[in-house]
Parts: structure tokens; C-alpha cells; sequence
């Protein structure tokens, strides 16, 4: 299914350009989806239609909260449709594609109810102070203003849905630049909120990055939610003046496989995070630990299941592994494998490459040295390597320029609240894969992986900043 001469939204209003983006099939020929393309212009407009609305004020809570649970039944209502763009634009297989719009339906409903408790603060007791006796305090959230949202290619829709969802719940006009990728699904989006009547103050402008500088450097947005490289997050987070900043980046997950696991969940569950979505993910399973003992056996599992795995058409309802998002990603990853192969890497499946399509790799001792080692692959690879004990996989994994989740497969609690303790990364799941993820929870990385939390609660908490209200009751101190 391909969308044609889709409009942009600015203010809440449809509108043309007399400019197209084309984005072109990911699978076979022909074109995904046809739109107009907004500009330097479109975004300066888009800004300012957000800074008068911040000026005017938010709709009561209860009518965003109600525009959010009616969007999320509309997506449901059109979730094949959905499904069907995201997979024409992005090549993500049918199956995962149907996945990611369940999820953008449970991430609009969480929105709505986390609001009322995200937005909620206390009395202070000032009279903890002799000089305070006399006063009564009570803070609240406000609106921190017009912000600035832009979303990467690999889900289109949900990361759309984890920005533009707790910005309506927290009352702030907002601007949105989806990846010039896949920017129908996200217009798609904006078509769910016209039919739900959600009022002016939004925009969906699909932009070339040089066009879109504004949303970074212009003072009128208050903060700048950003998804995507760590690369560019970072030089934007530097761009953006004193704005407040939210960066969820990239990753270079590792799973650590202890002896005492289950090592049929192990294996299943990495096989799953590893190759999930192309491994076009930043909580991908990237590096896949193996402690001494148990290696050979998981190994030889993990094996096994990708070599079961089938690649090609995203249509076929069989198909687990589709295209990367286009061939230029596909000869970068596989010149990073090649490089690490030729450093004395060992491949156990060897994958290949057809286009943009990427079959699923499986490495092992790949040296920590090499790019693909180092750095995000974002592709159907898992590096495989064996360990002498957690403390040897904790080093490791600490060693990483990226900190966003880690996974570790074991049956004893020590050893899991040890890697709790120890662990520099924003999340450590427990007997899955690092790749687990729920919309309600609270979501993001350290050190290169970015800045701040998403996940419906903690989003909202960053489009909202404590405003403290004093009275001075009669009498005398």
C-alpha cells in the first residue's frame, strides 16, 4: 500500500507545498509514498503557530486526555493500514509492522493515563521553618512551552507516538520533523488527529535536516525531544542554546549468558532481540556473552535458530528477517563485517548481501577493537564471545562507549542484583533480551546512549517543569 500526495500539517491544518518528498519502495520497485515537503519556511511557520498557542494556553487536561484515548482507538481501528505504510516504507516485515502499531495504540492510551499522575505535586510544609509558619506552598506542573520533536526511520510510528502523546499530555504545542524517510506514517498520524478534532498548536513538517536547523537553534521551542545517531544527537544537543534536551540514542547491547541459565530461553530470546526489526534497533542484540562452560552449548542453539530464520519479501506472512531501510546502510554494515573477518572474526553464518537486503550474520571473536565491535551495527549481525565470569562480562560490557540496556540470563538473584549494581546502562532486563521493552516504563540510556527519560510518565515529567505557588496567611509571625 503506498501513500500519494500526502499533506503536511502546520497549525493543525492540511496543506501542500508545491515541493515533494518521494521515498521509494523498500522492497521491489516503485514508490512508498509521495508527500509534500516542507522547508525552512514551513518550519519557521510551524514554530510560531506553536509559540502563539503555548501564549493562549492548554486545553484542560480531561479534553487531552480524551483526544488521546480517541487517537489511540482510531490507530486500532486503522491498524492494518498502518501496518501496511510502515512495511511499504520502512521494509519492516508485516509481522513486525502489525507489532509496532499495537504498541503505538498502548503508547497514546498510556499517555492518557499517566497524565493526571504525572502532572500531580504536593503541599510543602513550610512550617518545617520557624520564618515559613505563616505560608502555605503547593508546586504544579506547567507546560515548559513549544517543543521541538524529531523522529527516526526504524518506528515510524510508535517513537512518533512516544513524543507526540506525552507532549499533548502535558499541553504543549509541538512541532514535528518525522525522518524524511518515512514520513507518511507519521502524516498518517496527523490525519488520526484531525479526525479526532485536535484543535491548532501542532505541526508535522517533513523536512530535509538542513532545512529543519530551527527546531534546534531557534529560541521559541522551550525543548528538544530527539531520537536517532548518537553521532548527530550530541552535535544538536551543543546547537541548542537553553533548551531543555531529551536525547535517546544509540546502543551496542550486549546480552550476558551465565552458566546457571536457561539456555533454551537464552538462545530463543537472543536470536529474537538480535534480529528483530532487520536488528534495526538501538537495544539490538549486538554482542551476545557466553560465560566459559555453557558456550559451545548456546552457541550451537543461537546457530541453529538463525539458520531457521527467513529473509526476503516483508509481505510474506514467514518472513522474519526484511530489507534494511536502504542499500546504503546494508554496504556500510557489510564493509564492517568484512573488515572484522579479515581481523581474524570467524563467521558461523554467513550472511549476504542483495541490495539493501542483509541476511542475517552470526560472528564470534570478533575483535573488540573493530568498528563492528565498537560501534552501533544497526543490521542482522550478533557477535558471539565466550567469558570467564560475570565480573570479565561486566568489564566488558562497561567498556562501551554506549550504556542504553543489558540483558542477563541467570538463576540466581545475587548475580542479578549484581549486575543491577554494576552495570553502567540505563536498564538491566533480567532473563531477556535487551531489546525488551514496555511503553509504560521508563526508557533511555547514559553515557553515549543520551539524556533524560521517555516512556509516557517520564516524558511528560520532561515537557513540564514545577511551578510553586506562596501565600502568606493572616496574622503575625
Amino acid at each position: 500500500m503506498s501513500r500519494v500526495a500526502a499533506k503536511l500539517f502546520i497549525d493543525g491544518e492540511a496543506r501542500d507545498t508545491g515541493a515533494a518528498l518521494e521515498v521509494p519502495s523498500r522492497w521491489g520497485a516503485g514508490v512508498a509514498s509521495r508527500c509534500a515537503l516542507g522547508g525552512a519556511t514551513e518550519i519557521d511557520q510551524a514554530i510560531a503557530a506553536a509559540e502563539l498557542a503555548h501564549g493562549l494556553g492548554p486545553a484542560p487536561l480531561h479534553d487531552r486526555t480524551t483526544l488521546l484515548r480517541r487517537a489511540s482507538a482510531e490507530i486500532d481501528r486503522r491498524a492494518e493500514d498502518f501496518a501496511r505504510v510502515i512495511l511499504a516504507e520502512s521494509g519492516k516485515t508485516i509481522s513486525d509492522a502489525r507489532t509496532e502499531v499495537s504498541r503505538a495504540v498502548e503508547t497514546l492510551r498510556v499517555c492518557a493515563e499517566e497524565a493526571p499522575r504525572a502532572l500531580s505535586e504536593a503541599a510543602l510544609p513550610l512550617d518545617s521553618s520557624a520564618r515559613g509558619g505563616l505560608h502555605r506552598a503547593q508546586t504544579r506542573r506547567v507546560a515548559c512551552g513549544a517543543v521541538s520533536l524529531i523522529t527516526p526511520f526504524n518506528f515510524p510510528l510508535n517513537l512518533v507516538a512516544h513524543k507526540v502523546g506525552p507532549a499533548i499530555a502535558a499541553g504543549c504545542p509541538w512541532v514535528l520533523k518525522p525522518s524524511e524517510k518515512t514520513p507518511a506514517t507519521a502524516l498518517m498520524l496527523g490525519e488520526v488527529l484531525v479526525a479526532c478534532a485536535a484543535g491548532r498548536g501542532w505541526s508535522i513538517v517533513p523536512a530535509l535536516p538542513a532545512d529543519a536547523g530551527a527546531l534546534i537553534t531557534d529560541d521559541r521551542p522551550a525543548a528538544l525531544s530527539f531520537t536517532g545517531s548518537a553521532e548527530v544527537g550530541w552535535r544538536l544537543r551543543a546547537l541548542a542554546g537553553r533548551k531543555k534536551v531529551v536525547l535517546e540514542l544509540g546502543g551496542n547491547a550486549f546480552a550476558v549468558v551465565m552458566r546457571d541459565a536457561d539456555l533454551e530461553l537464552a538462545a530463543e530470546r537472543i536470536v529474537f532481540g538480535a534480529f528483530a526489526n532487520s536488528g534495526q534497533s538501538c537495544i539490538s542484540v549486538q554482542h551476545a556473552l557466553v560465560e566459559h562452560g555453557v558456550y559451545e552449548g548456546v552457541r550451537d542453539r543461537i546457530v541453529a535458530r538463525v539458520a531457521s530464520l527467513h529473509a526476503g519479501d516483508p509481505n510474506d506472512e514467514r518472513t522474519n528477517v526484511g530489507p534494511m531501510i536502504d542499500e546504503p546502510a546494508a554496504v556500510r554494515l557489510e564493509a564492517w563485517i568484512h573488515d572484522a573477518l579479515e581481523r581474524g572474526a570467524k563467521a558461523l553464518i554467513r550472511g549476504e548481501r542483495r541490495g539493501n537486503l542483509m541476511t542475517p550474520w552470526v560472528l564470534e571473536d570478533v575483535p573488540w577493537d573493530s568498528t563492528l565491535a565498537r560501534c552501533e551495527a544497526f543490521g542482522p549481525v550478533v557477535c558471539l564471545s565466550a567469558f570467564a565470569g560475570f565480573e570479565d562480562a561486566a568489564a566488558r560490557v562497561n567498556a562501551s562507549a554506549f550504556g542504553l540496556q543489558c540483558g542477563v540470563f541467570t538463576r540466581d538473584l545475587d548475580t542479578a542484583h549484581r549486575a543491577w549494581d554494576v552495570l553502567r546502562v540505563g536498564a538491566v532486563v533480567i532473563n531477556d533480551a535487551p531489546t525488551f521493552r514496555v511503553e509504560a516504563m521508563p526508557y533511555g540510556g547514559v553515557k553515549a546512549s543520551g539524556l533524560g527519560r521517555e516512556g509516557p510518565f517520564d516524558a511528560i515529567r520532561e515537557f513540564t517543569e514545577p511551578r510553586l505557588m506562596i501565600v502568606r496567611g493572616a496574622g503575625r509571625a
